[in-house]
């Protein structure tokens, strides 16, 4: 008898310490995509079978856990709806309640994706106190992933759980990324689910693995623990180590992002840069080439920090869209700040991105487009330069003629236009001072307040010229660890 009890007793303290564990953001409240294979995964006893019954189908699935005591598993998803409950067990239950299925997006890139509805501290957003009072949505649910960086490649994120979208979560999550979904959520009228994993100041080269920087030899590959402490977010690697790499297999629709200011002193190769960047992501994610849609970098004076020629930048950002495949960029040349890097119209930003996805994911027709600069003829003294995507026609936003063109000749000196005029999707260009123009340049200048419209949307600032005459710039905090030439 003493050692049936004692048999018995070893089963019951086996089975308690049985317990499957799973990363911070697969819990209660959470989103997954709606019909395909959602992956899950976590640790369990070793060499346990773990088995997962989903309610909306009743179905279990069964998965052994490695020596490690790692797990990973799919799960069929339905269409959209819930709440429903995951129940995981391998002699302990854990049951995970209130998922939602929809449409679940990550939302990435540097401050101006990190800064949340109520702003920065002295630096407010338009709009945020009626947005609140209307904010209340179960249906949304957001995550947002705390700031860290990391040498080497991080198993879980630091904190944040999923909240449905109230005035507490919404005030504090990612104005562009709620922007983003609450319109996915009028318009498709599913649940939808954030990821925001935002780091300010971060650089390009931070959300990236060293095997995609190798193609880019004026990026530093030696990074020690001092460079992380002193350099964080733009580190190469390490805000992928720390934020994103945690997430990746997370089944998702697709990316959103903005991000590149701190790219502006290294403009001269982010196009081919951030096409790395999504190649490497949607290698990891193994979603195929899944949707990737960005902000263009809007306006502001860099003189205040050292800096110029951001509009080199925001050239790369405009060329990005033809090099990286199922990507289209949000263009923000009507929504900058002249004095500050934050700009305060971030409902522009994640509305647009939102049309992209409606647009280009979801096909929702009726939609407006972003024109987009195709070519230039020269006819005597005028330049005629055309667009695509501009079947309403440009028109400039206030009045008939605009302050922001530029004309040069052959000596490549850029003279003001002195006459400017649209006639259906195409901009006429003058200047007394150019008989024999040969270039013509739109809002190319750090600061400008873009006015050069199509269907209610900006048009990208642009050039017809190639000149290199770029200024070189140096990040003004000193050694620059993504450019140590």
């Amino acid at each position: 008898m003493k050692r049936i009890i004692s048999a018995i007793c070893v089963l019951v303290a086996l089975s308690a310490k049985a317990e499957v564990k799973l990363p911070s953001f697969f819990c209660d409240n959470m989103v997954l995509q709606q019909q395909t294979e959602c992956n899950l995964w976590g640790t369990a006893d070793a060499n346990k079978t773990v088995s997962i019954i989903t309610s909306w189908d009743g179905k279990t699935y069964k998965v052994k856990a490695g020596a490690n005591g790692k797990f990973e598993a799919k799960v069929r998803t339905p269409k959209a709806g819930g709440p429903y409950d995951i129940t995981l067990n391998d002699g302990k239950k854990l049951v995970l309640r209130n998922i939602l299925i929809g449409e679940v997006w990550i939302c990435a890139g540097q401050s101006n994706m990190d800064m949340q509805l109520k702003g920065y501290k002295g630096q407010p957003l338009d709009g945020t106190t009626e947005e609140l009072l209307n904010c209340k949505d179960d249906n949304l649910r957001l995550l947002f992933v705390k700031r860290t960086a990391q040498l080497e490649p991080q198993y879980d994120i630091k904190g944040g759980t999923w909240s449905a979208a109230d005035i507490e979560s919404v005030r504090n999550f990612s104005a562009t990324a709620y922007y983003f979904g609450k319109a996915l959520r009028k318009v498709l009228n599913v649940p939808v689910g954030l990821i925001c994993t935002a780091y300010g100041g971060s650089a390009c080269e931070a959300w990236m693995k060293a095997d995609w920087l190798r193609a880019f030899p004026k990026v530093q590959q030696t990074i020690t623990e001092a460079d992380v402490k002193a350099r964080l977010q733009r580190c190469p690697t390490a805000v992928y180590n720390g934020q994103l790499y945690p997430l990746i297999g997370y089944s998702m629709r697709g990316a959103i992002w903005y991000q590149g200011e701190d790219n502006v002193p290294r403009y001269d190769y982010y196009a081919d840069l951030l096409k790395a960047m999504v190649e490497g992501w949607r290698s990891e994610w193994k979603q195929g080439d899944f949707p990737f849609y960005y902000c263009q970098i809007a306006p502001y004076d860099y003189s205040r920090i050292g800096w110029q020629g951001s509009q080199y930048l925001r050239e790369q950002q405009l060329k990005a869209e033809d090099i990286i495949p199922n990507s289209r960029m949000a263009v923000l040349m009507d929504a900058g700040l002249e004095y500050g890097i934050h700009p305060r119209k971030k409902r522009q930003a994640g509305e647009r991105l939102a049309l992209l996805a409606l647009s280009n994911t979801y096909g929702v027709k009726g939609l407006p487009e972003f024109a987009k600069y195709k070519e230039v003829a020269f006819q005597n003294d005028t330049a005629v330069v055309s667009f695509d995507r501009s079947k309403e026609w440009v028109y400039f936003e206030h009045g008939t003629t605009s302050k922001n063109f530029e004309v040069a000749g052959s000596d490549r000196v850029f003279y003001p236009a002195t006459k400017v005029w649209t006639s259906r999707n195409k901009v006429y260009v003058l200047c007394d001072q150019v008989k024999q123009p040969v270039a013509v340049r739109y809002a190319f200048k750090d600061w400008v307040e873009g006015d050069l419209m199509h269907d209610g949307l900006p048009v990208s600032s642009f050039r017809t010229d190639s000149w290199t005459d770029a200024p070189q710039t140096v990040h003004p905090s000193g050694k620059d660890y993504n450019n140590p030439q």
